[in-house]
């Protein structure tokens, strides 16, 4: 496709090849004590059938095909013959197997309130994918087959009042009913808030996003979908926008906030020159605006396509307002354009960045943190464009990235950003050796840093998001420096414990933990041999120590610590508690001189990192107190267990916290002695909160407890956060709105979501 690669806001990158999505997560692994960057990869496989767009009955397509394709007209047959959206199938051509675009949505859209993945196949299938049990991806719904039948019912119609169409069997008509339906792109709004009123007339917000689909006649189907997106049944709409642009080859969201008030519009780029926002009438959508009447960018019809179009919400600091920078790479150029609202009205400043690439620019992302723009042509030119405001409007300076001095003499395919812009992927091949081209092409995604660990730490502290998870690509870049170094830096120590005094806020407490988690791996002796590769020894070996076979005690020792330290490797890849690591890391080390100072090193990073989950377990324990005071009446029970966690939360003399006291106070007096103890489910024992992970009853049943609302899980399945830190239950019918919103919550140590 023309744009392979794509970053999910949830730190995902999807690459389109002909075989399926390969779809790269990136993960900021506390348990592994390796340098490199840790990537989980799943894919999403091709469709085996082609899709055969729907334009009228079976029959008498079949019947319209071989006519076409047998006309003597050859302005007819070879048209017919030589396009792939009539003939998908391919015959003797080559079929249209693989991926030409793939779009995320916003964070938050599926069941996990993660990222959905709209992709479009080269045969016009336009689907949508969620990623719901961690390894396997599942189809949620075709929209190409749906849009179909639309179209089908209202015979081919935008509205009941246009004109009736033709008949299939004239070409003109038969061309019509395939471009009317034929995407070109797609493209997710943001999230939005619709009204949804209920049977005695209440009125809830309900969260729902947007997904604009630009066909090959220049009409755009928009999709309003209601959150979570579960398939089918989640689609709300689907209204029909004609845009006029003909020739069309690009599609963009405009979203605009102005005085609290949010407008929202369809950028449209030709493959001739134009680009215009189109207005897009949101109803139902609370507090969103739109335009009266198109807006045109650009009006010359110069003959340079518009390849891709970034929106980038910036601030003016002349002007003191929010503003929107658009960007298009047109051929080898950029155009720009900065819209604003001021009490004139809507002021539109337009030009080109000239002179950046010598050949024509194949893919263009944007970092819409700070509005860097970065292109690529196929020669392996990586342009870094900085906006810098004027009294006016705004210019650009503009720097060269040299992949070749970091890859080599290399051709680019694709780029992308990563969300906080720490990386930038780049789809790469080989260049030319000796001015001779490759005879094969190997396709690679390489990953090039943007920013030094300093930037990196710096912007984690004053992040305005305060969530890990959604910064992985920042954390992982400190991961590595901290291993690196094997120690974590003065001054993010100094300036992250001032934080901590000032605020207090639990954010900057998981970054402590986070620093810990890496700081305790980068002490620990890295194994000599590869964790996962089978031993080759003889198992008789291990039976050597008996006495018969007359062995010293120098060997046993040895033997002895082998085993262990094997075992304690094992355990530490699975992600065992803190607790077992330490014990094993004491066999670890074989330098007799430093063992102590590293002992006591290790034993003094592992209370650290005890007492600050230990914090984060107590205040996520206020905050379900608090649902719990908030939500229940006298005498009813919570199926939590209230008067454990209120026992367990004031068991430790040294914790003193005033809000914690007063909240369990109150608590106390409205449960009015009662305990609502949980029961054992094999022996009906009841279950002492003595544990914030497990619970164990008096006959040695032994269950694990969910860290969102402190039940047992006395189930055989239940949920694990993505970098397997904690575990939590499922939802189930019986439990109340309040319940279902806690479990809906991310991994309180490491802001993970829960799969």
């Amino acid at each position: 496709g023309l744009e392979p690669l794509a970053w999910s806001e949830d730190h995902r990158v999807s690459v389109s090849t002909a075989r399926s999505i390969a779809v790269l997560e990136q993960l900021s692994d506390v348990h592994s004590g390796g340098q490199d960057m840790v990537i989980h990869r799943t894919a999403v496989p091709a469709p085996g059938a082609a899709c055969m767009l729907k334009v009228g009955p079976k029959k008498e397509v079949a019947e319209c095909k071989e006519k076409f394709a047998s006309s003597m007209d050859p302005t007819v047959s070879q048209t017919f013959m030589l396009d792939r959206v009539f003939n998908p199938e391919g015959k003797s051509l080559t079929p249209m197997r693989g991926f030409k675009y793939s779009s995320w949505s916003p964070l938050g859209c599926d069941a996990n309130g993660r990222c959905l993945l709209a992709a479009l196949t080269m045969d016009n299938r336009l689907t949508i994918h969620a990623n719901l049990n961690r390894l396997q991806w599942v189809q949620l719904v075709d929209l190409t087959e749906l849009y179909g039948e639309r179209l089908l019912e209202n015979s081919y119609r935008l509205c009941k009042a246009d004109t009736p169409c033709g008949e299939l069997g004239d070409f003109p008509e038969f061309q019509r009913r395939h471009s009317m339906q034929a995407p070109v792109r797609m493209e997710w709004s943001g999230i939005c808030t619709t009204q949804q009123v209920k049977h005695n007339n209440e009125c809830r917000d309900v969260g729902s996003v947007l997904l604009a689909v630009l066909f090959e006649n220049g009409n755009i189907a928009v999709w309003q979908f209601q959150l979570p997106f579960l398939g089918k049944e989640s689609i709300t709409s689907c209204n029909t926008i004609e845009s006029g642009i003909s020739s069309p080859s690009v599609l963009s969201w405009w979203e605009y906030e102005h005085n609290n008030r949010k407008m929202s519009g369809l950028i449209v780029g030709s493959a001739y020159g134009p680009v215009k926002i189109i207005p897009v009438n949101l109803k139902a959508v609370k507090g969103y605006f739109t335009l009266r009447q198109p807006v045109v960018l650009w009006q010359e019809m110069d003959q340079l396509p518009v390849h891709s179009i970034k929106c980038i919400p910036l601030y003016h600091p002349y002007q003191k307002c929010s503003c929107s920078l658009v960007v298009a790479a047109r051929g080898p150029y950029v155009f720009w354009c900065l819209l604003l609202i001021s009490k004139a009205g809507l002021n539109v400043h337009n030009s080109h960045v000239t002179g950046l690439h010598s050949l024509p620019i194949v893919s263009m992302t944007a970092d819409k943190q700070n509005g860097t723009v970065y292109t690529c042509s196929s020669d392996g030119k990586v342009r870094q464009l900085i906006p810098i405001f004027t009294d006016v409007a705004l210019k650009f300076e503009h720097q060269l990235i040299k992949l070749s001095e970091v890859f080599g003499c290399v051709r680019t395919h694709g780029i992308a950003v990563s969300p906080c812009g720490a990386y930038l992927a780049v789809i790469t091949t080989e260049g030319m050796a000796n001015g001779l081209h490759p005879v094969n092409k190997n396709y690679q995604v390489q990953f090039v840093t943007l920013k030094t660990f300093e930037e990196a730490a710096a912007q984690l502290l004053e992040s305005s998001v305060q969530n890990l998870f959604r910064q992985v690509d920042l954390t992982d870049l400190v991961r590595w420096k901290i291993l690196k170094d094997k120690h974590v830096p003065q001054f993010l120590q100094e300036a992250l414990d001032k934080k901590i005094e000032s605020c207090g806020s639990t954010y900057f407490w998981r970054f402590k933990l986070f620093l810990l988690r890496i700081l305790y791996q980068s002490m620990q002796k890295t194994p000599s041999e590869v964790t996962w590769r089978p031993s080759h020894e003889d198992a008789k070996i291990l039976i050597s120590d008996s006495p018969g076979m007359g062995s010293t005690e120098d060997d046993q020792e040895e033997g002895t610590s082998k085993q262990a330290s094997k075992q304690s490797l094992g355990d530490t890849g699975k992600g065992v508690d803190i607790d077992d690591a330490a014990e094993d890391s004491l066999h670890q080390s074989s330098d007799t001189g430093g063992r102590e100072p590293m002992v006591e090193k290790l034993l003094e990073i592992q209370a650290q990192i005890e007492a600050v989950e230990m914090h984060l377990t107590r205040e996520h324990m206020k905050r379900v107190l608090g649902e719990v005071y908030l939500h229940t009446w006298i005498t009813e029970n919570t199926s939590i267990p209230t008067r454990g966690v209120c026992d367990f939360l004031m068991s430790d003399d040294g914790y003193d916290d005033r809000t914690a006291r007063v909240l369990i106070g109150h608590i106390l007096k409205k449960m009015n002695k009662q305990t609502f103890p949980e029961h054992c489910s094999l022996c009906k024992e009841i279950l002492p909160f003595t544990d914030r992970k497990q619970a164990v009853c008096s006959n040695g049943h032994i269950w694990l407890r969910c860290f969102l609302t402190y039940q047992s899980c006395q189930s055989l399945v239940y949920r694990r956060c993505l970098l397997h830190d904690s575990i939590a239950r499922h939802p189930t019918p019986e439990d109340p709105e309040w319940i279902k919103r806690l479990l809906q919550g991310p991994c309180t140590f490491c802001d993970s979501p829960v799969f």
